[in-house]
Formats: structure tokens, C-alpha cells, sequence
């Protein structure tokens, strides 16, 4: 992804060299995406539908949520709004006084994603305004391997380098400590003004060559592995993620066109690895097409996502569980905030401070949207139990009490994750609101009530409308081959 992008700064005069290892995997058997990703497809001029063939990708339109707030509840985490605002009044804050009141059902229903996922249909968004299905908004799944390779050919067309080979040695000036070179095993070296460091969670050249320490998170976010592993695709091809809360953890459902990704995330501490690939291996939904592979991560961040002459992509800048689907987002944004902030050759540190203190405040937002579920959940399991009954960061205990008091979200306008999530999961995990914007008294609540009738049926019609998401795909994307 980083290569793809600054394949553009090739036009610039910028050498771009990528150096990368066949013999090194990558992280994923299957990913799944929030809507931003085509923010991204679009800046490199990429065309949904062939990313989608090349990929074996399918839509995404939510998270389905099962068992997080007790065994048995359901609840979907949709992209794009609920219902429509009123005079300034939030739509929620409507629902919630007709809620109350017995005169308005879910809010799912008022969801244009939500009521599409339910019936596993798709279609294109409208760009009319009138439209129900502009009300559509949505991301993707993918082969994460695919993507790479999509984005490999990409780059190498638009003038990138790639040298195959593994990194042996980093070399540090002498007058600043900057990297100075990267030496292969090959024994062929390689200088460079500006080294991006998207080598995982080992951290080659953030960490190992320049030490630059990591934030620990594992006290709020307790799980530290993961199991992952594809299956024949089996059921119907669901346009949502579905995350399932287990015993000492979750795990994550992600249909492809050719097969489903599938993973358990938990705790060393609440499971053995035994227990925990018998857990995933008893509830997957087809046949495996190889054995559980093993993760193991600390929850957290790089002190400095940029450090020196170093920046830091991806997990190599740190790890938040793929519980909401961020790990590409991260990636993307930090790529976005490069590209923004890119130095010449006498750069300062005004690009650098800037990018930190931006990466900084975005990890902790994603952080706190991600505890949210773990703090907020009914499970009577010792790790569930545990979560609950933990101090979170006095930045979303604010944003708990103001939702419990009133229904409000109140959220800075360059935050990731859009008023409809936080109220979804707030909601989804059980965290009633004991009132409602008392401007919400002031409308007609018999209009209120015919306006929420409207807006039900006429979702529940668009949705009836579209073609089922496999038909869809088959029709405009269909999978180019097998990985």
C-alpha cells in the first residue's frame, strides 16, 4: 500500500525503492475494511469493481455483533446514518423519545445498510439524493494477499523498484543517528533520505535499529493472540464482518467470493492455545483449508510513529485488535498524513511532530472505541467479567456518561468513527440512555411517529429491490481466479 501510493512522488523525481522478501508472509487470510478504504482506491485511481475481481472481495455494510452483550443478543454495527435529522434534532434522539414511548421499533430499521445486510442484499449506491440507497455506504472484504499483489503490479508500473531480499543490517550516521543505509543479504546496500518501516510487529528499523519503545495497552485491551485460518466457502454470502464473543475472547467471520477468513482473538491468560484453535476449529462454518495459524501481539503503540528519518506503517507503528476493522485504516491514514506532510531533503521538525501528535490522537481514539466492547459487555466469563469491572481512560468514560445521561455523542471532526458507530455499539452493548435531547420535545410526535413509518417502509422496500450480494458480485466483480 505505501509503495502504491508514493508511486506518485515518482513524477516528482522522488526514487521510490521497495525492498521486500517473497520469503516473508504476510499478516491475514482474509480482511475486512471500513468505508475509508475508498478514499484510498479512489486517490490511486483504482476501479471498484476490478479491485474487487482481483481480490475475490465482496461488499461489507456492518459488523454483526453476537453474544457480546449476553449469550444470544445480536446487534449490527452499520456504516453510513440512521434516519434523518429533524430540525437540528438528531434522529436518535428522536428514535429514542418514540422508543420510550412504544412507537418506534430497532433502530436497525432505520438503518439503510442495516435493512440490506438483513436480507444479504447489495446494490451501488445512488448519487441522487432522493434515493434511499444514497443512504448506502460501504467497504470491503478482500484476500489481503491479493491486495498486496494488486498493489505490487501497481507500484512496479508506475516506477517503483522492487528489490527482492531481506534486510540484514541498518546503518545509523554517525552526527544524528538518521539511517543511512539498509544492507541486504545479498550483501548489496541501499541509501535512502526518507526509510518507511513496514515490516510488522518486529519493527526492523522504528525499533531495532532506533529503539524508539512502545505504549502498552494490554491492561485495557487484554487479548495478546490470535488464530487464524480460511474455510471452504459455505452459506450465504453475507455483506457484513461478523464477530462472535467467546469465552476468553472473539472471533472474526470474513466471506470472500472463493472462501470465508476466520480467527479466534484471546487471552493467553483465560485460555490455553489448545483450547483455544479446539474453540475456533468447533465453530466454523466450513470445512478448513489448513490448520489454525498462530498470531501473538501486545496491544499498543510506537512512542514515535516517526522517528528521525523513519516512519512507521502498519504494525510496525503498532497494533489495535481487528475487532472494528481498523488495522488497513490505520495503514491508510498514516500513508494519507505522509503523503500530506512529505519532507524535502532539509526538512525540519514540523512534518514529523505534526504526524506524531496526529498518529497519537487517532490510536487513541480507535483504543477507546475498541474497549468500549470489552467494558461494556454481560458475559459472566472470568475475562468478560474482568473487562468490566476495569478503570478505562478517563476520555471514554466521558463519552459513556454523556451517552448514558442523554443519548449525546460528542466527537471531534477528524475522529475515525462516525456518530452512527459509537451510537450502534453504545446501544449493542447495553448502554441505555436514561433520556433525550429535551429539543426533542419540542416537535410533533404524531409527525414524528408517521415520519419513522416512512422512513421503515421505505427502506424495507429499496432493500426488497436489490439483487442478492453474491448475484450482485457475480454480475460486476466476479473473482479472476483462485489464490
Amino acid at each position: 500500500m505505501t509503495a502504491a501510493a508514493l508511486a506518485r512522488m515518482v513524477r516528482a523525481g522522488v526514487a521510490v525503492t521497495l525492498v521486500e522478501s517473497d520469503a516473508i508472509g504476510i499478516v491475514g487470510v482474509g480482511e475486512a475494511t471500513i468505508p475509508p478504504i475508498r478514499s484510498f482506491n479512489a486517490m490511486l485511481d483504482i476501479d471498484e469493481n476490478d479491485f474487487l475481481a482481483n481480490t475475490q472481495g465482496s461488499m461489507k455494510l456492518g459488523i454483526e455483533f453476537l453474544d457480546w452483550n449476553q449469550p444470544g443478543h445480536r446487534y449490527l454495527h452499520p456504516f453510513g446514518e440512521y434516519g434523518f435529522s429533524v430540525e437540528g434534532v438528531r434522529f436518535h434522539q428522536i428514535w429514542q423519545k418514540l422508543r420510550a414511548a412504544g412507537r418506534a421499533g430497532p433502530i436497525d430499521q432505520y438503518s439503510m445498510c442495516a435493512v440490506a445486510a438483513g436480507r444479504n442484499r447489495y446494490a451501488a449506491p445512488a448519487t441522487e439524493q432522493t434515493s434511499p440507497l444514497s443512504q448506502l455506504v460501504q467497504a470491503y472484504h478482500f484476500d489481503a494477499s491479493l491486495y498486496a499483489r494488486y498493489l505490487r503490479r501497481y507500484a512496479e508500473a508506475r516506477g517503483v523498484v522492487r528489490r527482492e531480499g531481506k534486510v540484514m543490517q541498518v546503518a545509523l550516521r554517525g552526527e544524528d543517528g538518521f539511517i543511512d543505509a539498509v544492507t541486504l543479504e545479498d550483501g548489496s546496500r541501499i541509501q535512502g533520505e526518507l526509510f518507511v518501516d513496514c515490516s510488522g510487529f518486529r519493527g526492523l528499523l522504528i525499533e531495532e535499529a532506533l529503539h524508539t519503545g512502545y505504549e502498552d495497552w494490554s491492561h485495557w485491551l487484554p487479548c495478546d493472540r490470535a488464530l487464524a485460518v480460511p474455510t471452504v466457502h459455505a452459506g450465504p454470502l453475507t455483506p457484513y464482518t461478523r464477530a462472535t464473543a467467546r469465552p476468553a475472547g472473539w472471533q472474526w467471520r470474513i466471506p470472500l467470493q472463493h472462501r470465508t477468513g476466520n480467527g479466534y482473538v484471546y487471552s493467553s491468560a483465560h485460555v490455553s492455545d489448545d483450547e483455544a484453535a479446539a474453540t475456533l476449529l468447533a465453530n466454523l462454518d466450513g470445512e478448513p483449508l489448513g490448520d489454525p495459524r498462530p498470531l501473538r501481539f501486545a496491544t499498543g503503540r510506537r512512542k514515535l510513529a516517526w522517528n528521525r528519518n523513519c516512519v512507521a506503517i502498519g504494525l510496525s507503528s503498532g497494533f489495535l485488535e481487528p475487532l472494528e476493522s481498523t488495522s488497513i485504516h490505520l495503514i491508510q491514514s498514516g500513508i494519507s498524513r505522509l503523503l500530506g506532510l512529505f519532507p524535502d531533503s532539509g526538512w525540519g521538525d514540523a512534518e514529523r511532530d505534526s504526524y506524531n501528535d496526529f498518529t497519537a490522537a487517532q490510536y487513541a481514539q480507535v483504543r477507546d472505541f475498541v474497549i468500549l466492547h470489552y467494558k461494556a459487555n454481560g458475559r459472566d466469563e472470568p475475562l468478560w467479567r474482568q473487562a468490566r469491572e476495569m478503570d478505562v481512560p478517563e476520555s471514554l468514560k466521558r463519552r459513556i456518561d454523556l451517552f448514558r445521561n442523554r443519548g449525546r455523542i460528542f466527537r471531534l471532526e477528524d475522529e475515525l468513527f462516525a456518530e452512527t458507530s459509537w451510537i450502534a455499539v453504545m446501544l449493542g452493548q447495553g448502554i441505555a440512555p436514561q433520556g433525550w435531547d429535551p429539543l426533542a420535545d419540542a416537535l410533533n410526535p404524531d409527525q414524528l411517529a408517521a415520519m419513522l413509518d416512512r422512513i421503515r417502509s421505505t427502506f424495507r422496500r429499496a432493500a426488497d429491490a436489490m439483487p442478492d450480494h453474491a448475484a450482485y458480485l457475480a454480475r460486476h466483480c466476479a473473482a479472476r481466479g483462485f489464490a
